[in-house]
């Protein structure tokens, strides 16, 4: 990077007061040396006033001092350079008021003569130092309700409700003076973990947290009548309550004042004089939130169970739509505290290990057992009689209170010595009959917290645009279809789009969400993206085919630049001798490529074909299904032998690249066209939003299944991965086990799942792409489920989401289905061999269709007769 770069992204009138550094493939440097190294450039150029955070910022910080090694795993996100950057900007955003914060409470330890460490919990219920609560606060925001859900499991005795007989999940309410944080507790008494990626602020990241929903929505909550309409917050008196509540003599009515002039609720200094109509309106309004913040987090759309906490709880109204009871436990009111108290001590392992002569398993059974022991000696209870009993292999799983909590792979990209960072955390209560971790009495409370030079006013706010959102009734939405036939795609058709490309992606093809980030973006600058039915087609049409190629690991983080599909269009319209095109064509509706089309044409005024050329993601650029005449045409370079060059360059070069093929001159043969559609994924993301609106996420797979016939195979939760980066493609395979009775959320399961014992794995190995599903049972021979050419795709069953091949981790709980291949893929020779399971060196496997296939309907079809 060079000091002429940093200088010239900033006006001299403009430095900033911060700086956000998030290097690509920076969880791979294990040393923080290349976020290290740009913070040096850019404090020696922009002066010492300019405080410079990166995604990595408390490489290492002191834990206990009993331990064998510092903790050095100090991300903010994992891979995933979009998440990650969102994630690293919000911890920069919030960094000033931890470290004033932290500090009070240091300072108000050395007035009560405290002498000993300051710690903190972090979202995911675990310990951390207050100088790693200071340079990482992101990994703290959202702990207040993650104590909550604890104390509220503990305090109503949860735990040993499900000893005795199998609960449902249960919801839990934390009411406090300013939000309403809304959480759900499984039946063994922990957290109901977020999906794989989360929105915070509005924006996504992929950090460890529970699921966790709130609102402005408090004790404290502001109450104002404008033209007859009542609001109720999300402004608060917060804990100036006393103060200013009506109830206690201010000026200020807030929620409390409306509950207790209802006859609810015995507070303050009598009832408040306010009219029965607001009282009325407020606590409907109240009501409201509350039903819809319940409904967002159910994923049945049976009632729940309610459990309420916090000292807020009781401006909480009797009679919520959509659950069954409504309870509080003793000690509500202190229910965070109490979960605080309860928060888990975590022992970490981070290193760099090479695979070569070595399975991952081999190398992972001494890291787990070196991660538990840290945590055992950071003060969580072995749960067993002799600590020299930590020395027999395989004890990582024989502890009954502290296990592994966290496996991550990360493999270095595109080498040949599979090097692989591995990250292992492990978790456990606290060992209460033991006097806890050795500490050093003579440290200071006042640990090692960089200073921030922010006032303690606010700063001025820049005012941006809102996300705007539009409400729109999903279940009679209807695509705009102009008169000429053209489809004219809206943010929604789009987002739809973007989600049955994922699925259709079978774990490959890319991201869908940052092209799909780029489309959207498009369309709001008044671009339009227009689909066309190929039987519209004119005889003199000339159309290009165009996605991007590499290894899907590597484009979470390379994100596009936005000129290499463009550019290869000119290449090769230059080649054919020809100066426009009417429009593209997707090569592949799977991932991310399927959405490349239609960047591409609406940044080039044309039209996106409704054809979808393999119905499906592949590693390898094969021959489209629709038997199209190609020509291939590299991206970058412009030479004759791109099959010896199209995986070579990506790989020396760290990268990916954009292609695009000449794909088709005049009309289509309709026969040739039949059943590979970008409707179909409009359909599958269509049907996955119903189930979402409907809170029904468990038949998720069912509403996909009736888009496309095929079979729910496994539910489950991962429990390992191993993936490496060789040659362009990402190579691996992971492995999935049942769920516990208590890990369940309810007695049912996806329709129609199958049900395993609890010792059986499915294994799905992949290249980019899933490639096949087993069955490995003990004592019993492997059991191939499904193979390419047919689709085996993994949702996320937290949201409904795909998975990438990329995004796989463990501990995610997921739901795996698959789905029936065009017939041009399963029953042609042709076929099966570029595209089946000899194609990718499974020659011994035969390969038997899932189902059969059900040729997608046409959007443009179907709405455009509603219009006749």
């Amino acid at each position: 990077m060079q000091a002429s770069l940093v200088t010239g992204l900033f006006l001299a009138d403009s430095t900033p007061l911060q700086v956000v550094v998030s290097g690509v493939f920076s969880p791979l440097d294990n040393n923080g040396r290349q976020e290290e190294a740009v913070k040096r450039l850019i404090q020696r150029e922009l002066g010492p006033g300019v405080k410079v955070v990166s995604s990595r910022d408390g490489t290492t910080f002191p834990l206990f001092s009993l331990m064998l090694s510092k903790i050095s795993s100090s991300l903010v996100g994992h891979m995933g350079l979009l998440e990650r950057e969102n994630a690293s900007i919000l911890n920069a955003s919030i960094l000033g008021f931890a470290q004033r914060t932290i500090q009070g409470f240091q300072s108000a330890m050395r007035a009560l003569d405290l002498s000993c460490p300051l710690f903190l919990t972090q979202n995911d219920g675990t310990l951390t130092s207050a100088g790693s609560a200071a340079r990482l606060p992101i990994r703290t925001f959202a702990s207040g309700p993650t104590n909550s859900m604890r104390g509220a499991a503990f305090l109503a005795g949860l735990e040993e409700r499900n000893r005795t007989h199998h609960t449902k999940s249960i919801i839990v309410i934390d009411v406090g003076g300013t939000t309403t944080d809304v959480g759900v507790l499984l039946p063994s008494g922990f957290p109901r973990q977020a999906a794989a990626t989360i929105e915070v602020g509005g924006v996504r990241t992929n950090f460890a947290m529970a699921d966790v929903q709130s609102i402005g929505l408090g004790g404290g909550s502001c109450v104002r009548q404008s033209e007859g309409a009542v609001t109720v917050g999300p402004d608060s008196v917060g804990h100036y309550l006393t103060r200013d509540a009506v109830l206690f003599g201010g000026k200020v009515l807030t929620a409390t004042d409306v509950v207790v002039a209802s006859g609810r609720a015995d507070l303050g200094k009598g009832k408040p004089d306010v009219s029965p109509d607001l009282v009325s309106a407020a606590m409907d309004v109240m009501k409201r939130k509350l039903e819809r913040i319940i409904d967002k987090m159910k994923t049945s759309p049976e009632d729940i169970e309610v459990l309420l906490v916090g000292g807020g709880s009781i401006i909480t109204p009797p009679g919520l739509v959509g659950v069954a009871r409504i309870s509080r436990p003793p000690f509500y009111a202190v229910a965070n505290a109490v979960g605080a108290a309860m928060a888990r001590v975590a022992g970490e392992v981070d290193t760099i290990e090479f695979l070569q002569g070595r399975t991952l398993e081999e190398v992972l059974e001494p890291l787990k057992l070196q991660a538990i022991q840290k945590a055992i000696q950071a003060g969580a209870d072995p749960g067993i009689s002799s600590p020299w009993l930590l020395c027999i292999p395989g004890l990582s799983t024989a502890s009954e209170h502290t296990h592994i909590v966290e496996v991550t792979n990360l493999p270095v990209q595109y080498v040949t010595n599979q090097a692989t960072r591995i990250i292992i955390k492990a978790a456990g209560e606290l060992a209460l009959s033991s006097p806890g971790p050795t500490v050093d009495l003579e440290q200071s409370p006042q640990e090692d917290i960089d200073s921030v030079d922010v006032g303690e006013d606010e700063k001025e706010i820049l005012q941006v645009a809102s996300e705007q959102v539009v409400d729109l009734d999903i279940e009679t939405y209807r695509p705009q279809i102009r008169v000429d036939r053209l489809w004219n795609l809206s943010e929604l058709d789009l987002e739809w789009i973007a989600d049955g490309c994922g699925v259709l992606g079978t774990g490959g093809g890319g991201s869908p969400y940052p092209p799909f980030l780029v489309a959207r973006q498009l369309l709001r600058e008044g671009k339009e993206i227009l689909v066309a039915d190929f039987k519209d087609v004119p005889n003199d049409a000339v159309f290009v085919r165009c996605t991007f190629m590499g290894s899907p690991s590597v484009s979470i983080e390379r994100l596009q630049g936005g000129a290499e599909i463009p550019a290869s269009v000119q290449a090769v319209l230059k080649y054919i001798g020809h100066d426009e095109c009417t429009g593209v064509i997707s090569d592949e509706i799977g991932g991310g490529n399927g959405i490349q089309p239609m960047i591409i044409a609406a940044e080039m005024g044309k039209v996106v074909l409704d054809v979808d050329l393999m119905g499906r993601a592949y590693p390898n650029v094969c021959l489209p299904c629709s038997d199209l005449d190609a020509v291939y045409i590299p991206s970058r370079i412009d030479v004759p032998d791109y099959k010896a060059l199209g995986r070579e360059y990506p790989t020396n070069s760290y990268d990916r690249d954009g292609l695009t093929i000449w794909g088709q001159y005049g009309t289509p043969d309709p026969e040739s066209m039949r059943g590979i559609r970008i409707s179909q994924a409009w359909r599958i993301g269509r049907a996955i939003a119903l189930q979402k609106k409907r809170n029904d996420l468990k038949n998720i797979p069912k509403a996909i299944l009736q888009i496309q016939n095929g079979a729910c195979l496994f539910v489950g939760k991962i429990v390992n991965v191993e993936r490496e980066v060789r040659k362009g493609f990402t190579w691996g395979s992971v492995t999935i086990a049942p769920l516990r009775e208590d890990e369940e959320e309810d007695s049912s399961t996806p329709s129609p799942a199958i049900s395993y014992g609890s010792d059986t794995r499915l294994v799905i190995p992949f290249q980019n792409e899933n490639l096949y599903a087993c069955l490995e049972t003990p004592g019993k021979p492997k059991k191939i489920l499904v193979t390419v050419p047919d689709l085996i795709t993994v949702l996320d069953s937290q949201s409904g989401a795909s998975l990438g091949t990329p995004e796989y981790r463990y501990g995610l709980r997921v739901t795996v289905i698959a789905l029936a291949g065009n017939p041009k893929w399963t029953s042609t020779p042709e076929g099966l061999t570029c595209g089946g399971p000899s194609a990718f060196g499974l020659s011994d496997v035969p390969f038997t269709p899932i189902a059969e296939y059900k040729e997608p309907a046409s959007v443009i079809e179907e709405y455009a007769s509603e219009m006749n």
